[in-house]
């Protein structure tokens, strides 16, 4: 049974916004204001263009792969399974993690409005993730059109900021003093704070999740990558910009909620109410754009046998993956109880820069000199390269040691699975031991010429240079 294709080029765009646009927004100033201050304007601009580089990355090679599954997809075509598992093993996790996050950043905005004891904040958060979880079983059309009202509804308080905030710092000059020092503590927290701003950016690897899903896909997901990424670097580097210039650094840092204090200074309560109510819609649509881009990903492997067949179900009437969804939300669930926001922001880069490693590296092993339309095709993966393992580098120690650990378990689970999927197939397909180990030969070999040609190609730019 295939997937439906319902998701037009404004839906898929908006997807890439809703993904990247959630919680982070509302927490991330306060937290980089006391490790660098006002210079976290410029990280914004740094993380905005490297965020760039990876989203064009992940948009150009769903030209050349434009089926569902995403990081999986494009990595198993360059090389092989194994590298694709490992790709979309990594993303998964760093994926799922994210969930539980947004429900319990939900609980807590809303506390503003209505003081909540923790029975209430895990019942809360419990009626969250199955509304959710049931949106996407429900459709995708459905989910599709739910995030586009919720994308529009989270900007809103943004506009609001930028508009006033700019404003006031173009009638109140004296408001620029909020910007010196620029960094009173220096720089020797840059790493670690492009690692919580860059988690602000995540989000665009989910827009070629549901590629199966997509009217035109080879147009219209490079298009919507782009297009949605420019829109985020825009607001986010705009909104930091008036907040910076509207509260003092200082300030920022002592509050959770930065952004609720900077529209308290511009509007009073009024301000408050607003930025609050489009906090909690651009969490629950960030939520939203997660569960139905995770479970892409897992139907996908699923149906190429390397996951449980039964995650890769379609329902019947919705023709979504059903099973995939749940299973998301169970582990939601279950990971309501736990906390500790920042270590988990950590945790996930490091997993999706395993991805982003993969991914980049597979780019330039499928693109096509002939294809003129794709711009910077042939260095793009290089620069993504190089800030992928930046990003593994300026996460913890014991993030680098976790994280290893969770992406070396899956290994014993690709290597169970794939060999039930060669067992099936000869059961199934009658085929031979032979053809089987002709197969894996044949995916060796291809893995083999790919790496000897990326090598080969990267050895002749040194050459040139």
């Amino acid at each position: 049974m295939e997937l439906k294709r319902n998701l037009s080029y404004f839906d898929l765009m908006n997807i890439v916004v809703g993904a990247i646009i959630g919680s982070d927004i509302y927490i991330v100033p306060g937290l980089v204001a006391g490790l660098i201050g006002p210079f976290a304007l410029v990280v914004w601009i740094i993380g905005g263009a490297i965020s760039m580089v990876l989203a064009m990355v992940f948009g150009y090679c769903s030209y050349y792969v434009p089926n569902v599954g995403g990081s999986f997809a494009f990595v198993s075509e360059a090389f092989d399974d194994f590298f694709g598992f490992i790709a979309g093993w990594s993303m998964s996790i760093a994926e799922i993690i994210a969930l539980p996050v947004f429900a319990i950043v939900f609980t807590n905005y809303l506390q503003y409005f209505v003081p909540l004891s923790y029975g209430e904040q895990l019942l809360i958060r419990i009626i969250f993730i199955i509304v959710l979880t049931t949106v996407n079983i429900v459709g995708v059309k459905a989910a599709g059109r739910l995030n586009d009202v919720l994308t529009l509804a989270k900007l809103a308080p943004l506009l609001l900021i930028i508009f006033l905030g700019i404003g006031s710092i173009v009638l109140r000059p004296a408001l620029l003093g909020n910007y010196t020092p620029l960094a009173p503590a220096g720089l020797t927290n840059f790493g670690t704070v492009l690692v919580l701003i860059f988690w602000a950016y995540a989000g665009f690897e989910l827009g070629v999740l549901p590629a199966s899903e997509v009217v035109d896909p080879k147009k219209n997901i490079p298009k919507a990558m782009i297009t949605g990424m420019a829109i985020v670097i825009f607001f986010y580097v705009v909104t930091n910009a008036a907040v910076f210039g509207v509260v003092s650094s200082t300030a920022l840092a002592k509050s959770p909620i930065p952004l609720i204090l900077v529209s308290t200074a511009l509007l009073g309560s009024a301000g408050a109410v607003i930025t609050g109510v489009g906090a909690l819609a651009s969490v629950t649509g960030t939520d939203e754009t997660e569960v139905m881009g995770t479970a892409r990903l897992i139907y996908a492997m699923s149906s190429d046998g390397l996951l449980p067949k039964g995650l890769g179900k379609i329902h019947a009437r919705y023709q979504t993956p059903y099973v995939a969804v749940i299973i998301e939300g169970v582990i939601a669930l279950a990971l309501m109880p736990f906390s500790g926001i920042s270590a988990l922001i950590s945790f996930a880069v490091f997993n999706l820069g395993v991805c982003y490693l993969l991914v980049c590296l597979s780019l330039s092993v499928l693109k096509k000199n002939d294809e003129h339309g794709l711009r910077g095709q042939n260095i793009l993966p290089w620069l993504g390269v190089a800030i992928s393992v930046y990003l593994l580098y300026s996460t913890s120690l014991l993030d680098k040691v976790i994280g290893s650990a969770a992406i070396l378990l899956g290994i014993p689970i690709y290597l169970h699975f794939s060999k039930r999927t060669d067992v099936h197939e000869l059961r199934h397909g009658l085929a031979s031991e032979e053809t089987v180990l002709s197969r894996n030969l044949e995916r060796q070999n291809k893995f083999l010429a790919n790496l000897v040609r990326l090598c080969a190609g990267a050895y002749r730019k040194i050459r040139r240079r």
